[in-house]
């Protein structure tokens, strides 16, 4: 699995269950980030080609 899909599952699972909320929606904000910064790379990429 990705490591922003990791992240995004464990900042959720956090949030749900009310243990350390800032720190679940930290690993969100993470996670969404990598995914963001990924989906840019990976399209830069194709457009070089």
């Amino acid at each position: 699995m990705p490591l922003w899909l990791i992240l995004i599952i464990i900042g959720v699972v956090l949030v749900i269950l009310g243990v350390a909320t800032e720190i679940g929606q930290f690993l969100l904000w993470i996670g969404v980030i990598v995914l963001v910064v990924s989906l840019v790379l990976g399209l830069l990429r194709r457009a070089k080609n």
